[in-house]
């Protein structure tokens, strides 16, 4: 009789995890300093910050710990609400947007930290124990998911938050995907964690967080060329030279199909940024996935 062995309790997630890491470009802190721009308006009150805040269950007076906290999403509406916030991001200018937000608003419980997920977090004063809870909202993209995951657990005295992607990106359309034919999509980041999580004994709840996207082209050209490049991603889909040049040739005929004109062009999106001419027929639905655990 053959020996079964089962792949689900005895893969190694997080080595599986670095070298799915290993094929994607990471993001500098220059790529989100240029960015920081541009999300001005994007991480204003949304239908994402209610909910993620809603499943955090912070309790009245509770201090918190903010990882990878952008321009302030989370960050901003809790010191609003009177908690202490420490909000470490590894990009100066994601950080100085957040700030003059929280000068406009007149919050001064919160205590921006330029910090990455690299760093030595106790040389920055981040130490085990220091908040109630610790969150990082749409921010774990490391080569140690493991070791990310429990540095949080370390930090809170109650309670961890943290939301991932689902698919292979938030910046990929796997519909287009699927329908030029690249159906093998990388990532699904969140079992990732579930796994890991659970190979160390921690049992995460889950909840799902679905927003969606309107992506806008000032070009027919622009169009080809952003969805081109989605194609030739070698982190989001496993596929060969000849599948992605059959898929280029599939992708004029999805957007003879697909790209219409944008009655709303010009006006701004949700980031504030003029939209372009053309639009995709249907908006997209990104999905996160929300897991937390109790200390």
């Amino acid at each position: 009789m053959d020996t079964f062995t089962p792949l689900l309790t005895s893969t190694d997630w997080n080595d599986e995890w670095k070298a799915l890491q290993a094929l994607r470009r990471p993001d500098d802190a220059g790529f989100w300093d240029k960015r920081s721009a541009t999300f001005a308006t994007k991480d204003a009150p949304s239908p994402y910050v209610t909910e993620f805040l809603r499943l955090a269950d912070v309790r009245p007076g509770e201090t918190v710990f903010d990882m990878g906290c952008g321009t302030g999403a989370l960050a901003v509406p809790l010191g609003e609400a009177g908690h202490k916030v420490v909000a470490a991001d590894f990009s100066q200018g994601m950080l100085d947007v957040m700030q003059a937000e929280l000068d406009a608003r007149g919050v001064r419980t919160v205590f921006p930290k330029l910090m990455s997920w690299a760093d030595d977090w106790p040389a920055f004063g981040v130490r085990p124990g220091m908040t109630d809870v610790a969150l990082a909202s749409r921010s774990i993209a490391t080569a140690d998911l493991r070791e990310s995951l429990l540095r949080l657990t370390d930090i809170a005295r109650r309670r961890v938050c943290v939301t991932l992607a689902t698919g292979a990106s938030p910046r990929v359309d796997e519909r287009i995907l699927a329908a030029v034919g690249l159906p093998h999509v990388l990532g699904r980041d969140y079992l990732y964690a579930f796994n890991i999580l659970a190979t160390e004994g921690i049992q995460a709840e889950v909840a799902y967080i679905r927003s969606q996207r309107e992506d806008t082209f000032a070009s027919r050209e622009e169009a080809a060329e952003k969805l081109g490049a989605m194609i030739d991603d070698a982190s989001a889909v496993a596929a060969t030279a000849e599948e992605r040049a059959l898929a280029h040739g599939r992708l004029e005929g999805w957007l003879d199909e697909n790209l219409v004109p944008n009655e709303h062009a010009g006006e701004p999106d949700a980031k504030g940024v003029p939209q372009g001419a053309f639009r995709l027929r249907e908006p997209r639905t990104v999905t996160w996935a929300f897991l937390a655990w109790n200390k």
